[in-house]
């Protein structure tokens, strides 16, 4: 899996997330409970990964949406 992007920001999460989902694109949420146990105060951001396949196309999708300063590089 690669990281997309890195951020506590859940409205960015759920905005790349539908984003990707409409473009039949599975997204992994990881550390969602992590930011949890650490009780919200920003220390551990949600990472979004998508399958190393399908990498490339979600960047460009992403970045057509207007989120291309948000992605990580890689």
């Amino acid at each position: 899996m690669i990281e997309l992007l890195r951020t506590n920001d859940l409205v960015l999460i759920s905005r790349v997330e539908t984003i990707l989902a409409d473009s039949g694109i599975a997204v992994f949420l990881a550390d969602r409970h992590m930011s949890a146990l650490e009780g919200s105060l920003s220390f551990l951001p949600r990472r979004i990964l998508v399958d190393e396949d399908e990498a490339v196309l979600a960047r460009t999708i992403l970045q057509d949406a207007g989120l291309g300063p948000e992605l990580r590089d890689g």
